[in-house]
């Protein structure tokens, strides 16, 4: 039996899903944090949770195209990450759709949880005040079936756990000037 997706605007029975929404103050200018997000060097020294090392860092930064990844964790295991650009302005909002892939770039399930949303819709918006940016992060499942929604939920403390400690890496990357 084929899985139930929600409409493409991400409506659910219980109406509109609200998105994850985390934002972090940083200690440098927006053009530079707008450059470790856009740039290959630049986003392999910080991106990813805390303890996993990037390896393979192909990114095609342009509306349509794509940044593919591979990380190791602490334990060694391997896994692989897309992004696919849907909208730059520079440099202050990037919109695209993430989820986890495969080595040749094919969406595949989250590595721990079957029931992850296949793909997420992802706002990064940078502004700059007094030399310092406001970075803020929301996203939500794309066409999620009921079962992703629910894990979606179900995993709000973990996103923030998890973005908490990708933002505490891009501090430490940026105070190295």
């Amino acid at each position: 039996m084929a899985e139930k997706r929600s409409n493409p605007e991400a409506q659910g029975e219980q109406g509109e899903i609200e998105p994850f929404v985390i934002s972090r103050v940083f200690d440098a200018p927006r053009d530079l944090v707008w450059k470790a997000w856009t740039e290959a060097d630049r986003l392999k020294e910080w991106f990813g949770p805390k303890g996993f090392t990037m390896g393979t860092c192909r990114l095609d930064f342009r509306p349509g195209g794509t940044f593919h990844y591979s990380m190791r964790g602490p334990d060694g295991k391997e896994m692989w990450g897309k992004f696919v650009y849907r909208e730059i302005v520079a440099p202050e909002r990037i919109v695209l759709v993430n989820s986890f892939s495969d080595e040749k770039g094919g969406i595949t399930r989250h590595p721990f949880s079957a029931t992850w949303p296949l793909e997420m819709l992802s706002t990064t918006t940078l502004a700059e005040h007094q030399g310092k940016t406001t970075m803020t992060i929301q996203w939500r499942p794309l066409h999620p079936t009921e079962a992703e929604l629910k894990t979606f939920e179900a995993g709000r403390k973990g996103m923030e756990q998890g973005w908490t400690g990708t933002f505490d890496q891009l501090a430490e990357y940026l105070a190295k000037g």
